[in-house]
């Protein structure tokens, strides 16, 4: 009772403020005020972004507010942006552009560049932002806008970063600096922090050393735990690449002080991170260890509960499913009997009087209730003995995921703890430090191919959409298989289109359909051999192909290609291992982002796989 009238407060609040609009929105100053408001809307006002973007839009054009069409558009893409909408949030900050143009208004034009250049850094497309922040930067410089100024300019320094730019980051931190440092009430350590940024990666340890140590004394003055920590960890991370490791372990030591001040398993977890990388470069292996279980414990567990949610979730909508079609099929039987007993009734009306009819129909229904009250009884079995299935299922999971994943880590660090004492072992010892190293992660791929393929009986994984360079991303996983291919003298042969080719999708699924497609090519694939990796554009659809001069697949196999733990009849080329899951994972990634997968194949020639995206 109690949440149903917080309910109905809230709805009251909704309308009453919907009351006082209408009465108040008879200039333009309630429009502007209104508009400002819905700037401040958090995500749990969505709703209302676009009721009051309409809002605006209709009143203005009874008023002829030549502003109206810039304020509703800008709030139509701010809506779309906050559902994860993202074409049509571009499209309306584009035409919030274009409308700001047409009325000469700069500062409504300068909003519109800075939400486009945000907007497509967090699709990743830096390009994109890169070039609507230089717009913003140049009408903030037209207008003398300080603020605003060295706000664009560290934006900007930071895409150049992560487009590996480092001098021109440079030069837009410094312009920064040069701005800002007259007035006193501008905070910089942003910008400082980047500098810092760009010299560690430019590899001048001393320059980055140096911002990095003015952040942190200003910090210390203004007891910010939050600045402070990121602080503690650029300085230990600084001090590690100079080799000053007792600097390094105080600073690193004081980052994880503070995280656990501020209760963060994020922080914390970095903090372990951070640990581990110095204590593995001083020699201390045994603290490199302990530190890493200590990370992966608290990363692990963070994304093990969201992760447990979900299957939770996707699990009973899955079994909800089952039980629908199979009362379905009970229906129908029962639908079937009900004709059985209509067809006796006619057949006994022709025989028998009214009474001996009344009689038959009343025996017949009583059969049928009997029926159904052992149907119930049966359905009411089954679903216990579902739930109880689906419990044992969900626990499997769960210990597979977390207790046998830290055994195979644990073994993988040893085995580069060994590794990196090889001057001091026999060629046996070599021999079996590598079979050790190898055993680990074949173990632990496999663990992970099997958990991919039973999770797919759940339904389908959260996506991380992205809008990302098809071309350069195909060119690093063909970068990242060179040296597997290498090892059995097989050249790996990236035919590049001539233009970018862009896809919206999930980076990390792609990822695994292409590196599975082309392990797989290189593993089936004879000594000597080529293969063979492009992409084309097909309008509103991509074509990854990979091709090889392999074993190849009988007729007899290919229909079972793409089944779970399928075993065919072609085997690797030189021993490698095969789990028979790596092709039905394959086809099921490609149907959760709707595309499809295509093999043509002759044996003893070699196979041609297909990969077809929406984009």
């Amino acid at each position: 009772m109690q949440q149903v009238n917080s309910v109905k407060s809230l709805i009251i609040s909704f309308l009453f403020s919907i009351t006082i609009v209408s009465a108040s929105a008879t200039d333009t100053t309630a429009l502007k005020s209104l508009y400002d408001r819905c700037l401040d809307f958090s995500e749990d006002k969505v709703d209302s972004i676009l009721y009051y973007a309409e809002f605006i839009k209709a009143e203005s054009d009874k008023l002829k507010f030549d502003k109206g069409d810039v304020l509703s558009l800008r709030l139509k893409g701010i809506y779309e942006e906050m559902i994860s909408n993202y074409p049509k949030a571009i499209n309306y900050y584009l035409e919030s552009l274009d409308a700001a143009r047409k009325i000469n208004d700069i500062a409504y034009e300068s909003a519109a560049l800075s939400d486009l250049a945000i907007l497509y850094a967090n699709i990743k497309n830096p390009y994109k932002a890169k070039e609507f922040y230089l717009q913003c930067a140049e009408l903030s410089r037209k207008q003398n806008q300080v603020y605003s100024t060295v706000n664009t300019y560290n934006n900007l320094a930071a895409i150049y970063t992560q487009l590996k730019q480092y001098d021109s980051a440079q030069i837009f931190l410094e312009e920064a600096l040069a701005l800002g440092k007259p007035i006193k009430d501008i905070d910089l350590s942003s910008t400082y922090n980047n500098l810092g940024n760009v010299y560690f990666h430019k590899r001048e340890l001393d320059k980055s050393l140096e911002y990095f140590r003015y952040n942190y004394n200003q910090h210390i003055d203004r007891e910010s735990l939050d600045d402070l920590w990121v602080d503690h960890l650029n300085l230990a991370d600084v001090f590690i690449e100079m080799k000053k490791y007792d600097s390094a372990s105080r600073h690193a030591g004081q980052a994880l002080k503070v995280a656990l001040e501020l209760e963060s398993k994020s922080k914390e977890a970095d903090s372990y991170s951070m640990l581990a990388k110095l204590y593995e470069r001083t020699g201390n292996y045994s603290k490199a260890l302990e530190m890493q279980k200590k990370w992966y414990t608290i990363d692990t567990g963070i994304v093990n509960k969201e992760m447990y949610a979900s299957i939770a979730g996707l699990q009973e909508r899955f079994h909800a499913k089952e039980r629908e079609n199979e009362n379905k099929l009970l229906l129908t039987q029962v639908e079937k009997e009900k004709y059985r007993v209509r067809s006796i009734t006619l057949l006994a009306i022709s025989f028998a009087i009214l009474g001996l009819l009344i009689a038959m129909a009343f025996i017949a229904n009583r059969r049928v209730n009997k029926k159904l009250q052992a149907i119930n009884e049966i359905m009411s079995r089954q679903n216990e003995r579902l739930a109880e299935l689906n419990q044992e299922k969900n626990s499997l999971i769960s210990i597979v995921s977390h207790d046998l994943g830290t055994p195979f880590a644990t073994i993988q660090m040893w085995a580069q703890v060994l590794q990196a004492e090889k001057e001091n072992l026999t060629a046996d010892q070599k021999k079996a430090v590598d079979r050790i190293f190898s055993a680990g992660n074949h173990g632990e791929e496999l663990i992970r191919r099997i958990l991919d393929v039973e999770r797919a009986h759940v339904g389908r994984q959260p996506m991380n959409l992205e809008n990302f360079d098809l071309t350069i991303f195909i060119e690093h996983i063909e970068e990242t298989m060179r040296p597997g291919a290498e090892k059995k003298n097989i050249k790996l042969h990236y035919q590049k289109p001539g233009k970018e080719v862009f896809i919206l999708s999930d980076r990390q699924m792609v990822h695994r359909i292409c590196e599975n497609l082309i392990s797989n090519a290189i593993k089936y694939s004879p000594a000597g051999k080529n293969v063979w990796l492009s992409i084309a554009d097909e309008g509103d659809a991509v074509e990854i192909k990979v091709k090889d001069e392999g074993v190849g697949i009988s007729a007899e196999d290919l229909p079972h290609l793409f089944s779970r733990y399928s075993k065919l009849s072609s085997k690797p080329t030189d021993g490698e291992a095969s789990t028979g899951l790596g092709l039905s994972i394959v086809k099921r990634i490609v149907e959760e982002l709707n595309g499809r997968i295509f093999c043509e194949s002759i044996e003893g020639k070699g196979s041609l796989f297909t990969v077809v995206l929406k984009k």
